[in-house]
């Protein structure tokens, strides 16, 4: 009876442990001019602000507007693609080399009292493994 206990909590710690490690989502925070690549390959190179037309954050709009940007996505053994993702309407995310790859933060929030530098940006993108 104790051995299949034992065996019973050992299935436990060894199963959630395999769930944690088999985690295919990773976030990436990826400065203007800059590059980061996560665990699964994809690189991913913030190169320009297109546009941003999202409402200030010290004031009333009717509508919460929009933030354009410019990126290039990379994965080994995988052609390089440039294109173009927004905050709030699509494309928001791109399927490229196996994984979706979404625009989910874009910072900082325009105020109305403050001037942001066009290298002060930083775009927060989901990594996603795509399974079929």
């Amino acid at each position: 009876m104790r051995s299949f206990f034992v065996g019973f909590i050992a299935i436990l710690l060894f199963g959630g442990l395999s769930a944690v490690s088999a985690k295919q989502t990773q976030e990436l925070s990826v400065q203007i001019n800059k590059e980061a690549t996560s665990t699964g390959g994809v690189t991913v190179k913030f190169l320009e602000l297109i546009e941003d037309s999202r409402c200030p954050t010290d004031t009333n709009c009717i509508w919460a507007g929009n933030a354009k940007i410019k990126v290039e996505v990379t994965k080994p053994g995988h052609k390089a693609k440039t294109l173009t993702l927004n905050t709030r309407v699509n494309p928001q995310s791109v399927l490229f080399g196996g994984y979706q790859i979404k625009l989910t933060g874009l910072t900082p929030e325009p105020r109305t009292n403050i001037r942001i530098r066009k290298d002060g940006y930083v775009a927060t993108f989901t990594i996603a493994k795509v399974y079929k």
